[in-house]
């Protein structure tokens, strides 16, 4: 009887120290990804903005609010890959406008790395774009290193440089910062007036440019953003670059409350990766080795009889 008792021990601590690295570095990476069934509301605010406003075809000043919708698209997501839709709107709080802007942008990417995926009509505005870089997240076990972060202003890739390590209410993150220089992003036509040009009562052809600076905060367990900041500085311009007036003005932060519920989720995430990736197979592996040496001993004991 200690001899069957033994046996089975041993085969059953043989497999717990056998299932341990595969939870570790398998199953549990297979586990740990991007929710296809994404649901989720960040608001972010820009205190003394500045944005030209069509409706009354002149440069406006007050606090925007700022509030990104995302949705995941489930039908579309297989495989390695997700597939997210977002709805930002943007309203002037102070002046009563509740259209300044609206935009819409479908991300396609793999759910574990949070590489941008070329695929499921990808688009910003219903025009078609390549994703590329990071998109909602950076990958799992974040590295102190350059990575490339897509900027949906631009429609495409820019470094994100590691900076320092820092704290977001308590929580141990790393921030990176992208700049990005002055690019083109469309062409359009405004009454002449609007940019002090004086020899034409028409309209005129004008250039949109854009540059700015993104921080992000993230928590490098999981690769979720905890908290972003936005510097954005938008121009039109006349094509011979003589005349320009303020596009988009603004430096948008998210709320507390946002920020307090990423850090929640982002806490929450970092705690279930670290039992699947190190407490369970800790478990299992001390276990096994447990049940092994029983097993032996069991054995030694039936031969001693």
């Amino acid at each position: 009887m200690r001899r069957i008792v033994g046996v089975i021990l041993i085969a059953v601590g043989a497999f717990l120290i056998v299932l341990a690295p595969l939870v570790r570095f398998q199953i549990g990476g297979s586990l740990i990804a991007a929710p296809a069934a994404q649901y989720g509301v960040s608001k972010l605010e820009a205190q003394g903005a500045q944005y030209f406003y069509p409706k009354a075809l002149k440069v406006m000043t007050g606090d925007l609010g700022i509030t990104v919708t995302t949705r995941g698209d489930v039908s579309q997501s297989q495989g390695d890959r997700v597939v997210w839709d977002e709805f930002t709107a943007v309203s002037d709080v102070t002046n009563g406008n509740p259209d300044v802007s609206f935009g819409e942008r479908r991300s396609a990417f793999n759910k574990y790395t949070g590489e941008g995926v070329d695929c499921c009509a990808v688009n910003i505005d219903k025009k078609p774009v390549k994703m590329e870089g990071q998109i909602y997240k950076f990958p799992f076990d974040v590295e102190k290193k350059t990575y490339k972060v897509f900027n949906s202003t631009v429609g495409r890739a820019f470094d994100a440089k590691f900076v320092d390590e820092d704290t977001v209410n308590g929580l141990r993150v790393y921030r990176f910062e992208q700049d990005v220089p002055p690019t083109k992003t469309e062409t359009r036509t405004v009454p002449a007036s609007i940019l002090g040009v004086t020899d034409t009562t028409g309209d005129i052809q004008v250039d949109r440019f854009y540059d700015g600076k993104n921080t992000y905060w993230i928590e490098p367990t999981t690769g979720s953003p905890v908290k972003q900041e936005q510097q954005r500085h938008e121009v039109l311009k006349t094509q011979d670059g003589a005349k320009s007036t303020v596009a988009f003005v603004a430096t948008a932060k998210m709320t507390p409350q946002t920020v307090n519920d990423l850090v929640k989720n982002a806490t929450e995430g970092k705690s279930q990766i670290t039992m699947i990736k190190m407490t369970i197979p800790l478990v299992l592996l001390v276990l096994g080795i447990a049940l092994l040496a029983g097993g032996f001993f069991a054995l030694r004991g039936a031969g001693r009889a």
